[in-house]
């Protein structure tokens, strides 16, 4: 079942995953308690973290100075907590390469 907070792109993405064989992740994962932040897509296992990047074209939330400077922080602190965080615009889930790229460093972590 769909969230709330789930877009077409990631249910998009989350199906291509699973057609790929792989392992369902853990959505909107909360990694830095108290800070209320999510990835998209989690594996904690393996620390490996998706985000879709949405509004790429529309100067969405993402491409504003506010909403950068948001996601830089986000992302800073991830990758200082031992995070890998792959991004993906709408174009890479829409043509399949983002759930290739995700299926592949999964292998690689086996």
């Amino acid at each position: 079942m769909l969230g709330a907070r789930t877009s077409h792109l990631e249910a998009t993405l989350a199906l291509e995953l699973r057609h790929l064989g792989v392992r369902d992740p853990v959505r909107e994962y909360r990694f830095a308690p108290p800070r209320r932040w999510r990835f998209d897509f989690a594996w904690p296992e393996h620390r490996l973290a998706v985000e879709v990047e949405g509004g790429t074209y529309v100067r969405g939330r993402h491409q504003r100075p506010g909403g950068f400077a948001a996601d830089c922080e986000k992302y800073n602190t991830a990758t200082v907590l031992g995070w890998r965080v792959l991004r993906y615009t709408g174009e890479m889930v829409s043509n399949g390469s983002a759930a290739r790229q995700i299926a592949a460093e999964l292998a690689a972590c086996l």
